[in-house]
């Protein structure tokens, strides 16, 4: 009975210390879900999804003549977002969230079909945004866009 009664007090201990040493507020940020006081018709993910968000669609992202065919540019999107944008051919563009899904660095811009990973070296393809070489072990999330005249713009 006595060892019973120090189990539950070590059990009550712990959650209680380790209540105490992570503020709520940190468990928030770490969620990938819109708080309550985020707006509906602000868009919070900045277009990153392959459908974009609401507001964002048609939203010029980069000239096309900046995009080199065979490489691409890094690039701002709505909502504080980066976006790396890929030229496939002269007509075709692709673009990812440019966010590495290994550790949240950016990756660079795409060179010879290849997105690479400044950080841990994960590289993935520009035409699909698969993974090529790890660390990383899933792909970029691919963002719609498309050419608009002489735009690169979400869809």
């Amino acid at each position: 009975m006595n060892t019973e009664s120090l189990v539950s007090r070590r059990a009550a201990l712990c959650g209680i210390a380790v209540a105490l040493a992570v503020p709520s507020g940190l468990v928030t940020a770490c969620s990938s879900t819109p708080t309550s006081t985020e707006s509906g018709t602000t868009p919070t993910q900045g277009g990153s999804t392959p459908t974009g968000s609401a507001g964002t669609s048609g939203t010029a992202l980069v000239a096309l003549a900046d995009v080199p065919e065979g490489g691409g540019a890094v690039v701002d999107a709505p909502g504080g977002k980066k976006i790396v944008v890929a030229r496939i051919s002269a007509t075709e563009v692709k673009a990812y969230d440019a966010t590495c899904p290994h550790q949240g660095s950016m990756v660079a811009e795409p060179s010879g079909g290849t997105i690479t990973c400044p950080s841990h070296g994960s590289q993935f393809g520009a035409s699909d945004g698969a993974v090529k070489k790890g660390p990383a072990t899933t792909g970029l999330r691919a963002v719609s866009v498309k050419v608009d005249g002489d735009q690169v713009v979400l869809t």
